[in-house]
């Protein structure tokens, strides 16, 4: 079996990261000599960076990477995975929602020849209206993906580390890991796995925050938007084309136009509408560039417990 990497991100998991460290080291030991897991601190305001730096020093296998504040979920798993120095990556929540007992599964098939295994729930542990959300973000993923695959997403991957060279250069705020990916290869593939209930706390990502995940993945990664601002307006200049026909017909065929105020008000209203719907699209792409122009990074580290940094 190769190297592995397990790469966490962590946002107020106090409550959750002994228990989940010692379920993990157990189960990757009984799969290879070679692993570490990379703990990436996104700022969070509980104790879980006191309690990652008290696992390192029980444990150098462990890492802790803490990030100058909070930048999401994928803009530290990307720190994590430009962090890993094993050959094979899997990624997973803080949660304890992924069991450790999956993690060979995704192993496995990955040797089989895949770059990309994802490890799909049976049946998802959340809310209904998290559940909608998460679906609006498959479904924005299949799109920018341009791959099936995209339905059966999920926080719990296995990828081979070279794959990261696609995206090595990669420097902006909106990131996607899943999207990434797709830059080195197109050989993806899914499993089922179990995804166990929440034991402890709730989860950091809102119904709102999934939201706008798709949103910023639509228009970060795609041209989607732009496309259905240009069919949008070429819809309503047939409309407008229509209406003209229609109303300087009935002016030569019934000797009488259009009457009412309310009739060009509301053409009025609806054209201008479209235009603002069309310049709000645009506006979105145009911040996307002015952040590029910026330089902004995607994550900061501010603090790191590891063997680079021990000299080990």
């Amino acid at each position: 079996m190769s190297s592995v990497s397990i790469v966490i991100p962590v946002f107020n998991a106090a409550q959750s990261l002994e228990k989940l460290c010692q379920q993990l080291t157990p189960a990757m030991e009984l799969i290879t000599d070679d692993f570490e897991v990379i703990f990436v601190e996104d700022c969070s305001a509980d104790e879980s960076w006191k309690i990652i730096t008290v696992l390192h020093e029980s444990d150098r296998r462990v890492r802790g990477i803490r990030l100058g504040r909070n930048y999401g979920q994928h803009n530290a798993l990307l720190c994590g995975i430009r962090a890993a120095q094993f050959d094979t990556i899997i990624t997973m929540d803080d949660d304890l929602q992924n069991p450790v007992s999956e993690l060979s599964k995704l192993l496995v098939k990955l040797d089989e020849g895949f770059d990309v295994v994802y490890g799909t729930p049976k049946k998802q542990q959340h809310g209904f209206l998290r559940n909608l959300a998460s679906s609006m973000i498959k479904l924005s993923l299949q799109n920018v993906m341009g791959a099936e695959t995209a339905r059966n997403v999920s926080a719990f991957r296995a990828f081979k580390t070279r794959l990261r060279e696609g995206f090595k250069q990669y420097n902006s705020p909106y990131v996607s890991i899943d999207v990434l990916l797709t830059w080195a290869t197109s050989s993806f593939i899914s499993i089922e796995v179990e995804h166990l209930p929440r034991e402890v706390g709730v989860s950091n990502y809102t119904v709102g925050k999934l939201i706008s995940h798709a949103f910023n993945l639509v228009t970060g990664f795609s041209t989607v938007p732009l496309q259905l601002a240009s069919m949008t307006g070429f819809v309503f200049t047939l409309f407008g084309g229509g209406i003209l026909i229609w109303t300087v017909g009935r002016y030569f065929i019934l000797g009488t136009s259009v009457p009412g105020f309310t009739f060009l008000a509301s053409i009025i209203a609806i054209f201008s509408g479209v235009q603002l719907f069309a310049l709000g699209i645009f506006g979105e792409y145009l911040a996307r560039i002015h952040f590029r122009t910026m330089d902004r990074p995607p994550y900061v580290i501010s603090e790191r417990c590891d063997m680079a940094k021990d000299g080990q």
